[in-house]
């Protein structure tokens, strides 16, 4: 009876926060190293189905970068970063296509789908959201930096997303984009998600790390801080406490703020229903960074 009194109260934790969120979308970036564990990468979707039948509207932003290297590898091709980016040949494209616009989101889908939850896939073949341009980046030495069919999120179709929401199923959403000619590009997840949750006008956006959070200490786990103004978080990259390989998502964090959305959460996908932890109790698990 003690057990079942407990698990009462932490429906009862969780009942005010539902109410909160319902009907607010939450983008959620999947990747890393989540990817690569099934079981890890049910429990993740079990969470986001379960965030859907109780009235929230998850919409998933996915990369694939593992997979995709390993089908470069087995094709006989070097994958290359330049900047944080893969370079992308015509090649390289075609297999970027395959796997993450074509294995690994219908994957996504019949996996939602297995779990009881509905989904769409919304990829070249079915409905393509995402529209943009070729990336232009200039090196340290002042020079343009080529990195061949790499693009930015210029558009989104939010209304046909929104569409999807209001059926009950989730939308998961590649990181490629099409420009006005028809030319494919390869987009980085974290960008991708990030102008999918502003286009949206999103409650929430969430990345799902390999580690639990921002830090006070990089190196510390339990240096976690759970809530992070925007300023703060500019001191602590200002004076180096946020790591080289947190850099740049904690400023798509700071951006995305800026934009409109109300908050955004970092926390570590590798951790057993993380998603409803950090979104339903109290405390949460990760790191909640807000304007």
């Amino acid at each position: 009876m003690h057990e079942a009194i407990q698990k009462a109260d932490v429906l009862i934790e969780a009942l005010g926060w539902i109410r909160r969120f319902r009907d607010k979308i939450t983008v959620i970036k999947l990747g890393g190293s989540v990817m690569q564990d099934e079981d890890a990468l049910r429990h993740v979707l079990l969470d986001i189905v379960f965030m859907e039948t109780v009235g929230m509207r998850p919409v998933v932003v996915h990369g694939a970068g593992a997979a995709i290297s390993k089908a470069m590898t087995d094709a006989g091709l070097e994958a290359r970063f330049v900047l944080g980016r893969r370079v992308t040949d015509d090649p390289a494209l075609k297999i970027v296509e395959q796997v993450l616009a074509g294995t690994v989101n219908n994957r996504l889908h019949q996996f939602t789908e297995e779990l009881g939850g509905r989904s769409a896939p919304l990829n070249f073949a079915t409905q393509n959201v995402l529209f943009g341009e070729k990336l232009t980046l200039t090196g340290e030495d002042g020079n343009p930096v080529e990195l061949g069919n790499v693009g930015v999120v210029t558009k989104v179709d939010s209304v046909a997303i929104k569409n999807i929401c209001a059926d009950g199923r989730v939308p998961i959403i590649p990181s490629m984009c099409i420009d006005s000619a028809g030319q494919k590009y390869n987009v980085n997840a974290d960008t991708a998600a990030t102008a999918v949750a502003q286009a949206l006008s999103a409650d929430k956006l969430v990345f799902l790390s390999d580690v639990n959070g921002v830090r006070r200490d990089k190196d510390a786990e339990d240096s976690i801080i759970h809530t992070l103004p925007a300023a703060e978080a500019r001191k602590l990259i200002a004076n180096g406490s946020i790591g080289t390989g947190m850099i740049p998502k904690v400023e798509a964090c700071l951006e995305t703020l800026e934009q409109g959305v109300g908050k955004v959460h970092i926390i570590d996908g590798r951790l057993r229903h993380s998603l409803l932890l950090e979104i339903y109790t109290n405390t949460g698990v990760g790191t909640l960074m807000v304007k």
